[in-house]
This record gives structure tokens, C-alpha cells and sequence, in this order.
């Protein structure tokens, strides 16, 4: 089988994907997987590095980039699906799949053009704009949330949860079985880019955390624009840090967390809750529809997570959450059996499977 993802600009767009093509190849060796994206976006250095093709098109944001940059977005759709077209007639695939984003309607626009077989995949409890535009075209809608499917026709709409790389299932889950609260390690995830309220605020918070909890380790995605900066301050703090711009082992990292704290993508909530992991979320507040904070609160209702929203995010407010959840053992391991509860683990799984039945007819 011949496979064309549309996925890229975040991570939280692009891993699902990256999940899915590993998945097409663990189910079918000898399929052939490629992706659509642009040159800007994340996917230029995460693709090549995962082993597969990128196919770069010209795609702009539309939603959140207010009325210029939406204007230039839209006006790039026909030369997107110009370009998709000649890539579809060219590659000949059997299946093309979006996860959203602003690549997504130029391939599925073209996939409908040419008769070729469609998928969406929808990972956020709040749809998107490009998903729900594209789902009366879309043969599959994947969903991650019960409460999704109320956007999309009930018919071609399947309850699957957000497909994650198979290595996040191979690295252990839950929180470490024992009350010595010494030797914790506290993952800090601002997204694909970094966020730099949560990097100012762990930055602020370092020394109340390392006086209660000395013994501490850090692993902080920062991000490229604050890397300098935050590595300099775990220098200073004489913390026990591992400091980078980007994660690539997300899975190593996580093995390696007994709290997360971090963004609400709902990537990462899906890498959260099908690792057991307890969590302190930010939600973004510029997501659009405010997708982020919906996703963190189905976390928070489940008693999986606490939640703190950007407006009341502080140094001392993240260290009063950080020390309270790492002084309590017994709350952190029920929190991570909640959060376990909320995974899908098999969500890739069950997509390809159902992708293949689609393509046979």
C-alpha cells in the first residue's frame, strides 16, 4: 500500500502522523509511506530523521493569524492543491490521511479530485477548522474523544483516541513504586517550540523546588529561543539538568519522569495518558477554540492532572504544584493510574487496520 500523510508545522500534528507510518509499516512491510508538508514547519528535520519522504507544498495558517495572514492563507489553497494533484497523479497513492493543520485541505481537496481513498484524524476534544471542513469529503473520521464525534457525521466517525509512536508503549509507564521522594525527575515540555511563560516560571521556581526536593532532576525542552538563557540558570542553580532545545527521544524522557509538566496539545496528553503519567498542565490560551485548556480539563475531571492557566502561572505558583505532588508518593501513583485509564494505547493500531479495510473495499 502506497500512504501520503499531511502532517506538519508542530509536533502535535506531525508525531501522530509519524505514529501512523510506523504502524502502516509494522502491519504491512513493504508499504510506502510519504508526507506533505512545507518548509517551514517541524516536519522538515523530524521527517528525514524518522527515514521517510517529505513532499514540501506552498500552505499558510489561516485560523488565528488575523485578516492579512488569513487572506494569504486562503489564497495558497489553489496552488496547494495544484500541487497535491501533481504529487497524487506522479506517487499514485491508495490512502491519503490529514491530521489537521493547514496541509491537510490542499492533499484531501486533491484526493477527492482523483477518486483516491481519504482519512482525517482528529486528535483535539475540540475539531479544527481544516477537519471540519474536510469531513464531508473524508471516506474516515478519527476522533480521539467521545465528545468529538458530535461534530462529524456518526456514520464514517470512529472513537480511536490519538495515535502515538509504538516506542511511548515500550517505555514503562506510571510513577516509581516507592515513598522516598528523593531522586525525582520532573519532565518540563513547553511543545514542539517551547513555551516561555513555563520556562520563566520553572526558571522562578528553581530554587524553592531544589531547597524542598534536593535531590531533583530536570529534563526541560526549552525550545530554540530560550535554550541559552534556561541552561545558564540550571548552571547557576547547580541542578542536576538535562537541557535542550528539542527532545527527539520523547519516549527515553518519559520512562524517565515521575511528573510532567507542560502543554496540553493533545499529543502530548495522549503520550501522557497512555504512559500513566500524572502531570501539572498550562493549557495555551491562544489555542484556537481554546482546544488546549478543554483538553487538560477531561485530565484534571479524571483526577490525572492539575491544571493552572497562564493568567495565574508563576514561579511560585508552579512550585507550590511541583512540591506538593512530589512531597505525596501515594497521590502521585494514583494520579498515574488515573491518567492510564484515560490512554488508548492501541489507537494506531486500530486506524491502519481500518485504513487497509477501507483501501480493499
Amino acid at each position: 500500500m502506497r500512504v501520503i500523510i499531511a502532517a506538519g508545522g508542530t509536533g502535535g500534528h506531525l508525531y501522530p502522523g509519524v505514529a501512523l507510518a510506523r504502524e502502516f509499516e509494522r502491519q504491512m512491510p513493504g508499504s510506502e509511506t510519504m508526507f506533505v508538508g512545507t518548509t517551514r514547519g517541524l516536519e522538515t528535520d523530524v521527517v528525514p530523521r524518522e527515514s521517510f519522504e517529505l513532499i514540501t507544498i506552498a500552505a499558510r495558517g489561516i485560523m488565528g493569524k488575523g485578516t492579512g495572514g488569513a487572506v494569504q492563507g486562503l489564497a495558497l489553497v489553489p496552488l496547494g492543491v495544484a500541487q497535491c494533484l501533481a504529487v497524487c497523479r506522479k506517487r499514485r497513492p491508495d490512502l491519503a490521511i490529514g491530521i489537521g493543520g493547514y496541509t491537510s485541505p490542499p492533499l484531501i481537496v486533491a484526493a477527492f479530485l482523483l477518486g483516491i481513498r481519504r482519512v482525517i484524524v482528529e486528535p483535539n476534544v475540540y475539531p479544527g477548522m481544516a477537519n471540519r471542513v474536510l469531513a464531508p469529503i473524508a471516506n474516515l473520521v478519527f476522533v480521539s474523544f467521545a465528545d468529538t464525534a458530535a461534530y462529524f457525521g456518526s456514520r464514517k466517525t470512529r472513537v480511536v483516541g490519538t495515535p502515538i509512536r509504538r516506542q511511548f508503549l515500550e517505555a514503562g509507564t506510571g510513577t516509581r513504586d516507592t515513598e522516598d521522594v528523593s531522586g525525582r525527575t520532573l519532565l518540563v515540555l513547553g511543545g514542539s517550540q517551547g513555551a516561555r511563560s513555563i520556562n520563566q516560571a520553572v526558571v522562578a521556581a528553581l530554587p524553592r523546588l531544589l531547597a524542598s526536593h534536593p535531590g531533583l532532576r530536570m529534563i526541560h525542552q526549552t525550545g530554540v529561543r530560550d535554550h541559552g538563557e534556561v541552561a545558564a540558570a540550571y548552571r547557576t542553580a547547580r541542578c542536576d539538568a538535562e537541557v535542550v532545545p528539542f527532545l527527539y527521544d520523547m519516549p527515553r524522557a518519559f520512562r524517565q519522569a515521575d511528573l510532567i509538566v507542560g502543554r496540553s496539545g493533545a499529543t502530548t496528553v495522549a503520550e501522557i495518558t497512555a504512559c500513566g503519567k500524572p502531570a501539572v498542565l498550562v493549557p495555551f490560551p491562544y489555542s484556537v477554540h481554546g482546544h488546549q485548556e478543554r483538553n487538560a480539563r477531561v485530565l484534571e475531571r479524571a483526577g490525572a492532572a492539575q491544571v493552572i492557566v497562564e493568567a495565574r502561572l508563576s514561579g511560585d505558583a508552579l512550585a507550590d504544584a511541583i512540591s506538593s505532588l512530589l512531597a505525596q508518593p501515594g497521590r502521585l501513583r494514583e494520579m498515574g493510574r488515573r491518567s492510564k485509564t484515560l490512554g488508548q494505547a492501541d489507537a494506531a493500531e486500530a486506524i491502519v487496520s481500518e485504513c487497509r479495510t477501507l483501501v480493499s473495499g
